[in-house]
């Protein structure tokens, strides 16, 4: 087992994957301070799937399970609001969370094993041309800035539930899985 680690978390109405990356406006001073914690330290932190609550006023109630994102750039809206853009590193299960005084939720969290290298099983195959033919049609923005690893278990999982319409207790789901086949085998489930 991973050691544990304290993490801020930010709950969001969305799930950020590993390799993922997203956009988030910050303007509450909860996390305008954690923004600056992070920066400060050279740390990320969590984003988890609001189970209930809003993103904003009281804290929400998060997922038990969550990835680590860190800044990779930031700017300032034309509105003033601080925006960054995250991509999605390690995931990790909620052990135990409190509430700061600003309203901030920190949690212990223990680390997920890394994915293995696995190769992709001949049962998955389709899933890898899906992929393929996804990036194809969905062109330069979604395509990916790395070498395409289309033979990798993980990595295939990993971008299709990225890029598919996937609803995000499904992709709550695949965070939970430790097995890559077991992400597979879920994600041609939910091919139509």
């Amino acid at each position: 087992m991973s050691e544990i680690t304290t993490l801020p978390l930010f709950p969001l109405h969305s799930v950020l994957l590993p390799g993922a990356s997203l956009t988030l406006r910050v303007f509450e001073p909860r996390y305008l301070d954690m923004v600056r914690e992070c920066s400060r330290n050279g740390t990320g932190f969590g984003i988890c799937l609001i189970l209930q609550g809003e993103e904003v006023g009281a804290p929400a109630t998060p997922a038990a399970h969550g990835v680590e994102a860190r800044i990779v750039d930031f700017d300032v809206g034309p509105d003033g609001i601080l925006v960054l853009t995250l991509r999605g590193y390690d995931r990790f299960h909620v052990e135990q969370v409190r509430v700061r005084d600003n309203g901030l939720i920190v949690a212990e969290v223990q680390w997920a094993e890394p994915d293995s290298d696995d190769e992709l099983r001949p049962e998955h195959a389709l899933l890898s041309t899906v992929l393929e033919h996804i990036i194809e049609q969905a062109g330069n923005p979604y395509a990916p800035k790395v070498p395409m690893l289309l033979d990798q278990a993980a990595w295939v999982g990993w971008k299709l539930a990225e890029l598919m319409p996937l609803e995000e207790s499904q992709r709550l789901q695949l965070l939970q899985r430790d097995d890559p086949h077991q992400r597979l085998d879920d994600l041609l489930g939910w091919i139509p």
